[in-house]
């Protein structure tokens, strides 16, 4: 796993601190463990990325971390909340190469998350107000969330046809190379939280006859044809995955979550992705932590690249996944949305700043944004 403990390591009862051990990520050398978790934040004007981005990112990175970006769309059907960044134009990679530089410059590793809302959007999102599409017609019932939005409205999807998918699989393989020609170091496929991945893999939403619904194969097949795509386009060594088998996000469950998530795991070795990111079976609904009797080792045992965990660790979680070898890697969100230099905090063991949720999702370029601050500052 980890190799020698470098000198940033503290130590307690003579062994290094498990979070802060380096690891050796496909190609990439990292400094700890400790990821940076796509987080939507709602603050690129007309899907583009703006110069506030830039302090943002780098202000969470250090020599040999991993960044994994915010959602960011493969296309101008890929949207379902405000101000959220897309890939797909000439702009939009225009606009991400100084806020990766800025990155790059600070010796971080930064992967793109890629996606596709599905359903989980309205007409008000869409290219001349049209359905969004999924699996399915069936709509969503609104919700009250808090994104930006007091009830969101969702209009009633249209339904993908056969013919129709490959070319949304060809969304994503031209957003995966965007992202490269832009500068990430890799792309991570949005395959999780109800979105139009998940829309497809789980039975609760796929109510397809053709061969992409029905069987756990069927239902499958458009996301590991996503991820052939990409592969095949940018390299196995560049491509990560987000799946959450186990949640019920945007009404996206599943009657058996664990044959989802060994099944997925096990198709995705045959491609060689340099990772899988799940996210913990305690997570059902967003943000909330909640007692499960499942667990994240099946597909920890079966996967046979890195494996990130994410959803609601604190350090002492993190620490233990990692010690007792149940990840290699672990995603913390709200924690380093509130602590940029989260690692240093975790090596020292200080106190937290407290995340402040209405903040989280307001356009402002710095309130709730890039103005946490450093542990040198509050000192």
């Amino acid at each position: 796993m980890g190799g020698k403990v470098q000198g940033q390591n503290r130590v307690y009862g003579g062994a290094p601190i498990p979070l802060i051990t380096p690891y050796t990520l496909g190609k990439f050398q990292l400094s700890h463990r400790v990821v940076l978790a796509p987080l939507t934040r709602l603050r690129s004007w007309n899907n583009v990325p703006q110069p506030h981005a830039i302090l943002y990112y780098s202000q969470r990175t250090t020599k040999g971390s991993l960044l994994i970006a915010e959602a960011t769309g493969v296309s101008d059907t890929a949207q379902g909340y405000p101000q959220t960044p897309g890939i797909w134009t000439k702009e939009q990679v225009e606009a991400w190469k100084p806020i990766i530089d800025a990155v790059h410059a600070k010796g971080g590793i930064f992967f793109c998350q890629i996606g596709h809302v599905g359903r989980v959007s309205n007409t008000g999102f869409q290219p001349n107000r049209q359905a969004p599409i999924s699996c399915t017609d069936k709509p969503l019932t609104p919700q009250t969330q808090s994104k930006g939005i007091d009830v969101a409205q969702f209009s009633t999807p249209r339904r993908l046809t056969t013919e129709e998918i490959p070319l949304v699989v060809n969304d994503f393989r031209l957003a995966a190379r965007n992202a490269i020609e832009a500068g990430f170091d890799g792309i991570e496929i949005h395959g999780a939280h109800g979105f139009l991945l998940d829309q497809f893999m789980k039975d609760h939403v796929n109510d397809r006859t053709d061969k992409y619904g029905g069987s756990l194969e069927n239902r499958c097949r458009f996301p590991l044809e996503v991820v052939e795509a990409i592969v095949d386009e940018i390299g196995p060594d560049k491509v990560g995955i987000r799946l959450s088998p186990f949640a019920d996000y945007a009404e996206a469950g599943d009657s058996n979550p664990e044959a989802l998530g060994l099944y997925m795991v096990e198709s995705l070795n045959k491609y060689g992705l340099v990772y899988c990111h799940m996210v913990e079976p305690r997570m059902k609904t967003v943000g909330e932590k909640c007692e499960s009797p499942h667990s994240l080792l099946p597909m920890r045992k079966a996967f046979r690249g890195t494996f990130i965990v994410a959803g609601g660790y604190d350090r002492e979680d993190g620490n233990n996944a990692v010690a007792e070898n149940r990840a290699d890697l672990v995603a913390y969100g709200r924690l380093f949305l509130a602590n940029p230099d989260l690692p240093k905090r975790f090596a020292l063991n200080t106190p937290l700043n407290k995340y402040n949720r209405e903040t989280f999702y307001i356009p402002d370029p710095v309130l709730g944004y890039t103005d946490y601050p450093f542990l040198e500052d509050t000192e």
